[in-house]
């Protein structure tokens, strides 16, 4: 999933927006499209095209990072010589579009490789009113670049689902050698439903989500319904409620 990034630097301050599984993406400055690129030994490259749609001319520094996860699924990011894209630097006058060509110096071979390419505006300084600083803000976007390994085995598992203190913590891992995308996670009894939101989940990683089951349903319902919607795969698991486990 790519990021987009705002940045004020006033100190340095960051709001990350996510833009979920969408052709194109746009920010308050500039449009991204596609927000993801796939490459393997058949297309050895790829292009990203970044539109101003802002009515002033738009100034963009161009960084690639390797893109990993730690032990709990936390994004990792780490600047990276692998990835080879051009311009480095752009400017777009208002309404222009421009295009960045990417490659990879070095294909995936058992499993998955990921990176991010971070498109980000080089802002103007201008002048707080109240404060009387320097004020910049800028936006940054990452997109996802897959490197694809030669042979491609998606797969994934609920490696746990526990209930405790009235919460049932699910956790996900990627069994796989390439990554997929968890748009949600269900978890039902009855009428009762609740849905978590998703994300990548890359290969051998693994992430925890964690939902309150209220009492009431906890209390009454037998089994709860765990349905994880993963494109391309659905992970379901059913778990028998253990009642002394459904408050704190």
């Amino acid at each position: 999933m790519p990021i987009f990034t705002k940045i004020l630097l006033k100190p340095r301050a960051f709001l990350s927006v996510a833009a979920f599984f969408c052709e194109a993406a746009m920010s308050g400055n500039f449009g991204v499209s596609p927000i993801r690129l796939e490459l393997d030994r058949d297309a050895k490259t790829g292009a990203v095209t970044v539109s101003n749609d802002d009515e002033s001319k738009l100034q963009l520094q161009m960084r690639a990072f390797e893109w990993t996860q730690d032990a709990n699924g936390q994004d990792l990011y780490q600047e990276s010589s692998d990835l080879i894209f051009f311009p480095k630097l752009m400017s777009l006058e208002k309404k222009e579009q421009r295009v960045i060509r990417t490659g990879t110096r070095a294909m995936a071979m058992e499993r998955e490789k990921t990176y991010r390419l971070f498109i980000e505006e080089i802002p103007e300084p201008r002048r707080d009113p109240q404060q009387g600083a320097q004020i910049s803000v800028a936006i940054r976007f990452g997109v996802p670049v897959f490197v694809r390994p030669l042979q491609q085995n998606v797969k994934g598992e609920i490696e746990r689902a526990e209930l405790s203190g009235g919460n049932l913590t699910v956790r996900v891992k990627n069994t796989g050698n390439v990554h997929f995308a968890i748009n949600a996670v269900n978890v039902g009894a009855g009428n009762f439903l609740t849905e978590t939101k998703g994300w990548y989940l890359l290969a051998g990683a693994a992430r925890e989500y964690s939902m309150p089951i209220p009492a009431e349903v906890c209390t009454s319902a037998a089994q709860l319904e765990v349905s994880i919607k993963a494109a391309p795969l659905e992970l379901k698991r059913v778990i028998d409620i253990d009642k002394s486990k459904c408050t704190p």
